[in-house]
């Protein structure tokens, strides 16, 4: 790694026309993600900072994240400049938007209220680009229900080690189908597909920037939109959840991007939306721990689990997969080390 972060601080220098003197001598550590990516900042002696991104190119897709950088930023959809790029490398060289996360300024509701207003803003103008402006992938039925295969598979027989039945595949694949099929009936807009705290920065004048944007689908108009009022890593009361979606409907539907769909349908939309989301989570942060090494993600996994069951409980197309999921999976979920109680 050393050698590795040497060839990145003298690529840097290169690609910025300036000579060891004029730059930090090291690279100082930003962070890592879920995924192989890891960010470094490199300050400049005449003022400023700049992000430089070692992606393993057998690990990362950095075109993907290079063509969607550059089609957000055609279209005003606020993200960092990408500045440099050594493809067969996996170097990046991008705009520092400072440390500030969305995330830790969510002190309360209030907080909350102030800044979720601004994001539907940001997420609005991602969701207006056209979709003759792009080729992104779609969000179809065999991406929807691959994700969604990841539960059965790293969470519950994964993470649980309980072994699955014939019945109990055919339950889950049921569930799978009417999830997909109604996300797919849904006006259909880019999706950053992680839209949430952790991915949007507060920048120095208070707008809102996007990071970890480069999985942008075209699908959905309430993924990520759930994804924001049904963080995986902070949660409101249902009441205030309720209030931001009815907020974004209203914006939606002047913005052109929304018919006039009524409120009831279009909180069932956000709900099938967020338990496809949800269960796909589940098994994502599974397969973090058990594949990645990266355990952090356990402790998240009961606010996942609570809003898993509180939504399809909700709806009596789901009452068997609740049935099933408290009496085979609850008993095992409860003597897990990271287990606790939550209630929304």
């Amino acid at each position: 790694m050393d050698q590795i972060l040497s060839e990145l601080h003298a690529w840097c220098l290169q690609q910025l026309d300036l000579s060891a003197g004029d730059a930090a001598n090291e690279l100082d550590v930003v962070s890592g993600d879920a995924s192989f990516r890891r960010y470094y900042r490199l300050s400049l002696k005449a003022g400023g900072t700049v992000i430089a991104v070692h992606a393993p190119p057998d690990k990362e897709d950095n075109l993907s994240f290079a063509t969607v950088q550059a089609l957000f930023s055609r279209h005003a959809a606020r993200v960092p400049k990408l500045l440099a790029w050594d493809e067969a490398r996996g170097f990046l060289l991008q705009e520092d938007f400072g440390d500030q996360l969305l995330c830790p300024l969510l002190v309360n509701s209030a907080a909350a209220d102030h800044y979720y207003r601004r994001a539907f803003r940001v997420l609005l103008a991602m969701q207006a680009i056209p979709s003759n402006a792009h080729k992104l992938p779609l969000y179809d039925s065999a991406r929807l229900h691959t994700e969604m295969g990841l539960f059965p598979e790293w969470f519950v027989e994964g993470l649980l080690q309980y072994r699955l039945n014939a019945d109990e595949r055919a339950l889950l694949n049921n569930v799978f189908e009417k999830l997909s099929l109604r996300a797919q009936q849904q006006a259909q807009v880019v999706v950053h597909r992680d839209f949430h705290s952790r991915n949007l920065m507060v920048l120095p004048d208070e707008s809102l920037g996007m990071i970890d944007f480069q999985d942008a689908v075209q699908g959905p108009i309430t993924y990520d939109l759930v994804s924001l009022v049904r963080d995986c890593y902070i949660s409101w009361s249902p009441e205030q959840v309720d209030d931001w979606i009815a907020v974004y409907r209203q914006m939606a539907m002047r913005s052109g991007l929304l018919g006039n769909i009524s409120e009831s349908d279009f909180l069932q939309d956000v709900d099938w939306m967020g338990l496809q989301r949800h269960i796909k989570v589940l098994g994502i942060f599974a397969r973090l721990h058990l594949r990645d090494g990266k355990s952090a993600y356990l402790d998240d996994l009961p606010l996942v689990i609570t809003y898993t069951l509180s939504v399809a409980s909700q709806y009596p197309e789901f009452e068997p997969f609740c049935v099933w999921f408290e009496d085979k999976l609850i008993p095992l979920i409860v003597n897990q080390a990271w287990f606790k109680e939550l209630a929304l």
